[in-house]
């Protein structure tokens, strides 16, 4: 694959971006890196490759803010390469990994080395979310100044939630100084102790420990509150439960500076996926697959607006670490190889939203949230937009191709998800980061 920016020219596209509210056919010019040129008609003589996008969406380049990238410290489950190269795969151009690493996130080195690592062997680009507490403990305030400079986009201590609320008052107080958001992994652990799925009749039937809905609610609730008097930008990741969508609608109702993420199995499965499955660990999330009614709530909020943004919580493990009982089984799944499709499965083909706002929370919203928005290194605007003099980071989608997700399908270093075998339709045909074609499918 040629890894030098090459001139591109891509033809009768309907341009879907969200940004400048572009829904259109039309042709873009890459050049160097940025976007040279949007019209019709556009002139093939300059471009090295043209490439005909008839039928094909193409948007600004979507963008992850939510991965886990494992490196360093866990890198037989995954790496920022083999992290980078499903992203390509799945159409995202860049990603904010979380700080739960070995070490931890939580200083202006680590910072570094993730984004001097992403350099080096990333297909795309790479922007660390850096703990807000020292080695995500909770307990002494990490430097968060220090590693805002560095570049960290954002904080949160994502595995775990600041279960206390005067540090968690001091954090919302020194990210807001930074100018950076503060994500939160909304569990109360007192709460949830000893609970491997949602608290519910099916967690009865099992025996297995149950999670409760309130184990999320209560902590959005004070956060909302200690936040009030603060105004930092307030990010709740992987919402699972129906309750914490009213919580957050009230809340940007009144002005407050908080938005919300879902994910795509949080949309389409539930809690008896376990049962019926047979205590599959492919099941085991964190926060927990919950109930027909809350997923019912979420789609609500994604089509109101209460939800912003669509993240995938992208959470590799290794087999042996769910090939264990239920209850020893790690948490969480891959999903940046499969979200674009099981996301337009979930929200566009039921008619929950459509595609310029499915681009919008995919791409132009997580660059809001992240500050990936600002114009910088000489381009004359940020990520999740596509504009003349901007970066050339695009994603290219057949709408209508359909296709069986399978093993081979994820091309990350692991493989853990129940997903394998669903027949999706819509999927990117072509990622271009900074001008570099980084995935084609054949």
């Amino acid at each position: 694959m040629n890894h030098h920016a090459q001139s591109l020219l891509i033809t009768g596209a309907r341009l879907i971006d969200p940004a400048t509210g572009t829904d259109t056919k039309t042709d873009i010019a890459l050049e160097g890196g940025v976007v040279a040129a949007i019209g019709h008609g556009l002139p093939r003589g300059p471009a090295q490759r043209v490439i005909d996008a008839r039928g094909r969406i193409v948007t600004p380049g979507l963008i992850d803010p939510h991965v886990h990238l494992r490196e360093p410290g866990n890198e037989r489950a995954e790496t920022i390469a083999s992290g980078t190269a499903a992203a390509v795969s799945g159409g995202f151009t860049s990603l904010c990994c979380m700080p739960n690493t070995t070490p931890t996130l939580d200083n202006e080195v680590m910072v570094r080395f993730v984004y001097e690592r992403a350099r080096t062997t990333g297909a795309c680009r790479v922007f660390p979310v850096a703990a807000a507490t020292k080695g995500r403990h909770g307990v002494e305030l990490a430097e968060l100044e220090l590693m805002a400079r560095a570049g960290a986009v954002g904080f949160s201590d994502d595995g775990d939630c600041v279960a206390s609320a005067q540090m968690m008052q001091r954090v919302l107080v020194t990210a807001k100084a930074t100018g950076r958001c503060f994500m939160q992994h909304c569990q109360d652990h007192e709460l949830s102790r000893g609970g491997v799925m949602h608290a519910g009749e099916v967690s009865a039937r099992l025996g297995l420990g149950g999670w409760p809905r309130a184990a999320e609610e209560v902590i959005i609730d004070r956060d909302v509150r200690l936040n009030a008097g603060v105004g930092c930008a307030y990010h709740v990741q992987h919402m699972s439960s129906g309750g914490s969508v009213e919580i957050i609608r009230r809340a940007r109702a009144a002005g407050l500076a908080v938005t919300a993420e879902v994910t795509p199995h949080h949309l389409l499965l539930t809690c008896d996926a376990i049962e019926r499955s047979g205590y599959d660990t492919g099941y085991k999330m964190n926060p927990p697959l919950r109930e027909a009614g809350d997923v019912a709530l979420l789609l609500e909020g994604v089509a109101d607006g209460t939800i912003t943004v669509l993240g995938t919580d992208h959470a590799p493990h290794t087999s042996e670490s769910k090939l264990v009982p239920f209850d020893a089984a790690t948490f969480g799944i891959v999903g940046l190889e499969t979200a674009l499709a099981l996301y337009v499965k979930a929200l566009v083909e039921p008619g929950v939203i459509g595609w310029p706002r499915l681009i919008a929370m995919m791409s132009t919203e997580p660059a809001a949230l992240c500050g990936l928005d600002k114009a910088t290194e000489g381009f004359t605007c940020g990520l999740g937009r596509l504009a003349v003099g901007g970066p050339a980071d695009v994603t290219m989608i057949d709408p209508e191709l359909a296709w069986t997700i399978g093993a081979d399908d994820l091309v990350g270093q692991s493989g853990n998800s129940p997903f394998v075998g669903t027949t999706v339709r819509g999927r990117a045909v072509l990622t271009v980061v900074g001008g570099v074609v980084r995935h084609e499918l054949a």
